[in-house]
């Protein structure tokens, strides 16, 4: 391909929560029309099969605590393929908008001249939960949720918890696991105790794993089945709404195992 028909772009898309049926068309639209994919490790590798056969797919995510890419080497690495290859697919778990440092990557490659797209996905913090039942929101038992990161860029549990613990509202923590302890302490310092909580490991997909507690019991729950990431924390009396929503999460959106052709 001849440099001067290269048009420069990258494409952030959200690949949602880990069920492959979960994303959107114009995701699928996105990684068809790629020449090179920039892939994390909390994606589901079935969506892979939706690339040209021509494309370049390169792993960039973390696992077991190594990082196959710094950061800063991701963002060049966009830059220059899609100066040498032409339109880059950042292809990232969830939502890209949601801790998943999709604005940082636009805004780099933006110094560069090149174009910037992004595809939104189904967010972990509402499918997972939904996946089990859950709703983040029900009259009578919560009128908001918040949705917090339980680990800081720095490596510090978020400050936002201490907060969103002093509240009635659904609490959602994404990478907390490491921290589980000191976050049901912080609860637990606000007298909730005995406020339900659940720990969903590896949400919407075959390996899904669930342990349910309280803030006071859910640390020995997790132990004793053996949790651990990726996993989210739900933290409210709505979970304790699961069982009347079982029946019509068993009937309607069990994890279906689709798997797309090859292109």
């Amino acid at each position: 391909m001849s440099k001067k028909y290269i048009i420069p772009k990258l494409t952030v898309v959200g690949a949602g929560p880990g069920d492959p049926d979960l994303i959107t068309i114009k995701a699928i639209k996105a990684i068809e029309t790629a020449n090179v994919i920039l892939y994390d490790a909390l994606i589901n590798e079935v969506l892979l099969d939706y690339a040209s056969p021509n494309a370049e797919i390169i792993f960039v995510g973390k696992r077991k605590g190594c990082y196959a890419y710094q950061q800063v080497q991701i963002n060049e690495l966009i830059v220059s393929r899609a100066k040498s290859h032409g339109h880059v697919v950042r292809l990232k778990g969830g939502d890209p908008f949601v801790f998943g440092r999709g604005a940082e990557e636009i805004d780099y490659v933006k110094q560069f001249g090149i174009e910037a797209y992004m595809v939104p996905g189904i967010s972990s913090a509402l499918a997972v939960p939904a996946y089990q039942g859950i709703p983040l929101t029900k009259r009578g038992s919560s009128e908001s949720f918040w949705v917090i990161t339980g680990t800081t860029k720095n490596h510090q549990i978020s400050n936002d918890i201490q907060f969103a613990a002093k509240s009635t509202a659904t609490v959602v923590i994404l990478m907390g696991m490491g921290k589980l302890d000191q976050i049901m302490e912080i609860f637990a310092s606000e007298g909730q105790q005995q406020t339900s909580v659940a720990i969903i490991q590896n949400g919407t997909t075959k390996e899904e794993k669930m342990g349910l507690g309280t803030v006071e019991t859910i640390c020995d729950v997790v132990k004793e089945q053996g949790l651990s990431n990726p996993a989210i924390i739900v933290i409210g009396e709505v979970v304790k709404e699961r069982a009347q929503l079982n029946s019509i999460y068993s009937e309607v959106t069990s994890y279906s195992g689709y798997v797309p052709e090859s292109h």
